[in-house]
């Protein structure tokens, strides 16, 4: 399993309409590409801008292919991020995952 991590930041004032853009363009065809396992969209407030963060995992990585394209450490943006992001980032982040543990597990397992 791969987990994926982008970042990007706005000014707070747009961090509401930000998120709806997000759920409207990046989760939503994070979710939509097979071999997609999941998406957490994270945020948080310091110095009068917001960091959002989308944290996907994946189960291999022509998964990620699919979405991102070939070179899969380039972030990838749509068009309205432009009214919104302070900065783009070029790169996004990549780990193997090497264990999960939620609520529902018993004893801790790892992958």
């Amino acid at each position: 399993m791969i987990a994926r991590l982008w970042r990007g930041e706005t000014r707070t004032e747009d961090a509401d309409a930000y998120e709806q853009l997000l759920q409207a363009t990046g989760v939503r065809d994070y979710r939509a590409t097979p071999g997609n396992l999941g998406v957490w969209l994270l945020r948080q407030r310091h110095n009068g801008r917001t960091e959002f963060a989308l944290l996907t995992l994946w189960d291999r990585r022509e998964s990620i292919e699919a979405f991102a394209g070939k070179q899969i450490e380039l972030a990838r943006y749509y068009d309205e991020d432009k009214d919104y992001l302070l900065d783009f980032r070029k790169t996004v982040e990549h780990f193997d995952v090497a264990g999960v543990w939620d609520a529902a597990s018993k004893p801790a397992q790892a992958l």
